[in-house]
């Protein structure tokens, strides 16, 4: 009797080892497979999450209720550009107000904007005229920043002459007859602020320096 009740076990054992391992499944045993796929297919940018360090942590955990959790998370921001004379001004400030390892000033080049142009119109009455006209062609218009090309209409932007001269070609097919391709913008060349890794306390010691960064506002990197 006792052996029977050894084997009975041993069997029972041997048989639940199988049936866990996936050995049973070819004659209908096993262990139902729990699988989600589409819980994958609904994450949003898994890759950026990250682990907060215990300063930032311990920063989340003192923060006012109410208070956005983004805003303590560092971030990397710039300013600029900046002329050489600007920046010259501004590396002793930043020396003397933030640590030496969280600031840079770096040689940056921004590109020419070029713009598909109409204008200039001799008043306000003909600028809103062909501004009407234009929508009608199911056309967008972009506001000018270039303000001596006022009064006009800028159809498009561009960081090449070849990419606005495309775009004329595309919309001239579509009967507008009379706009060019003008430089809205040259080129432009200075300094570059780089910040990389702003936290709460390096915004609040920011926070002095704004009126030292000539009108330039803090954005984030690109």
């Amino acid at each position: 009797m006792l052996r029977l009740l050894v084997l009975a076990l041993l069997l029972a054992n041997a048989g639940y080892f199988a049936w866990t391992q996936g050995l049973l499944t070819s004659y209908g045993y096993g262990p139902i497979t729990q699988a989600e796929p589409q819980r994958l297919m609904q994450q949003i940018r898994p890759e950026a999450l990250r682990l907060l360090s215990a300063s930032e942590a311990r920063q989340l955990e003192n923060a006012a209720p109410g208070s956005s959790a983004a805003a303590l998370v560092a971030e990397c921001l710039q300013a600029g550009l900046f002329t050489d004379e600007q920046a010259s001004a501004l590396r002793p400030r930043l020396q003397a107000s933030l640590p030496a390892a969280s600031w840079s000033l770096e040689g940056s080049v921004e590109p020419g904007r070029w713009i598909v142009y109409m204008g200039k119109y001799s008043d306000d009455e003909a600028l809103a005229k062909k501004r009407g006209e234009l929508r009608q062609l199911g056309l967008s218009l972009e506001p000018l920043v270039n303000r001596s090309l006022s009064p006009g209409l800028s159809l498009g932007h561009f960081d090449t002459q070849a990419a606005a001269e495309a775009e004329l070609a595309r919309i001239a097919s579509r009967g507008v007859r009379t706009a060019k391709v003008v430089l809205e913008r040259p080129e432009l060349r200075g300094q570059l602020l780089r910040l990389a890794s702003v936290d709460a306390s390096l915004r609040t010691q920011l926070e002095t320096l704004k009126p030292q960064l000539a009108g330039k506002a803090l954005q984030a990197c690109r």
